[in-house]
C-alpha cells in the first residue's frame, strides 16, 4: 500500500528502503540490550526492518496521531508497544526500567539537538544509538577538535560515546525532500562513568566557551568569572578536546574552592 508521507515537526519521512535496512543495521547490540526505542517511526518505514530483528524488543514513540493510528493498523502486533507521546516530554525512567535500550530513528532536524540532550541525561541506560539527521548536524556531532564543525554537541557527546559517521542520504531519499542533504551516525557508549570534574560544571563551561566561539577562552569565559591563569585560555574552544575541557573545569572548581575558603 503506498501511503503519501507527511511533514510534520520538521520531519522528512525517508522512502529509500535501502537506506533504512542500513540504519536499522547500525544495531549492534553493543552494550548488552534488548529494548530498542525509535523515535518518530512516522509511517514505519524502518520500523519494518527492526522488528525483522527477533533479538531485539522494539519500540516505537511518535507524537502524530494520524501516523500513530496508521502504526497500529499496519503492525497491530507492535500495538503495545506505540508509545503516542513527545518523546522530550517523556520520563524515560517510565520506559523499560532498569534496563539498558538503544534508540534509533530519522530524527526531526529541528529537534534532533534536544533529542541528544535527552540521551546524555539517560546515557548511563542508552549503550548505542544509530540515527539520520541533517549532515551538518552529523558532522558537528562526529567531527574531532580543531574544525569549524566541532562545537557544544560535538564535546558533550564525545565525552561520553565514541561516534563514527556512517554514510549520507540525498534529498530524493525523503518524502517530501528537504533542502539539505542528511547524514546517519552511529553512538557508541564509551568507557566513562563519570568525567573527572563536575559535571554540571564541565557542561557549562563548554557551552559558554562556544557561545562566543572567536573569542579565546579567557574572554568567552569572563561571564563564569574565570580569573585563573593557564596556557588553555590563550586557546579557542574549537582546539580543546573532551580532556582539555575536564582539565579547565578542574581547575575552575579548583579556584572557586580557593576563593570560597578565602571568604572571596
Amino acid at each position: 500500500m503506498k501511503v503519501k508521507a507527511k511533514k510534520h515537526l520538521g520531519q522528512h519521512f525517508l522512502r529509500d528502503l535501502h537506506a533504512c535496512e542500513r540504519i536499522a543495521d547500525l544495531l549492534s547490540g553493543f552494550g548488552d540490550y534488548r529494548y530498542v526505542l525509535e523515535i518518530g517511526p512516522g509511517m514505519g518505514v524502518l520500523t519494518q526492518f527492526l522488528l525483522r530483528k527477533p533479538e531485539y524488543e522494539v519500540h516505537v514513540v511518535e507524537i502524530d496521531t494520524e501516523s500513530v493510528a496508521y502504526l497500529k493498523e499496519h503492525y497491530p502486533d507492535l500495538t503495545p508497544r506505540i508509545h503516542g507521546r513527545d518523546f522530550l516530554r517523556w520520563d524515560l525512567s517510565d520506559f523499560a526500567p532498569g534496563e539498558r535500550f538503544a534508540v534509533i530513528g530519522n530524527f526531526p532536524y529541528n529537534i534532533s539537538s534536544q533529542i541528544f540532550f535527552k540521551i546524555l541525561e539517560h546515557r548511563d541506560r542508552i549503550p548505542e544509538v544509530g540515527c539520520m539527521l541533517q549532515k551538518e548536524v552529523a558532522q558537528r556531532i562526529a567531527s574531532p577538535p580543531g574544525g569549524k564543525e566541532y562545537g557544544i554537541l560535538s564535546v558533550l557527546l564525545q565525552a561520553f560515546y565514541d561516534i563514527k559517521y556512517q554514510f549520507t542520504v540525498p534529498p530524493g531519499a525523503f518524502d517530501p525532500p528537504p533542502k539539505v542533504q542528511s547524514g546517519v551516525i552511529r553512538l557508541q557508549r564509551n568507557a566513562t562513568e563519570r568525567l573527572d570534574c563536575d559535571e554540571k560544571l564541565f557542561f557549562q563551561v563548554v557551552k559558554t566557551a562556544f557561545n562566543q566561539r572567536r573569542k579565546t577562552l579567557r574572554n568567552a569565559l569572563k561571564p563564569l568569572g574565570v580569573v585563573i591563569e593557564h596556557p588553555l585560555l590563550d586557546l579557542r574552544a574549537e582546539r580543546l578536546g573532551v580532556a582539555e575541557f575536564v582539565e579547565l573545569t578542574r581547575l575552575i572548581q579548583k579556584n572557586r574552592a580557593s576563593e570560597e575558603g578565602n571568604g572571596v
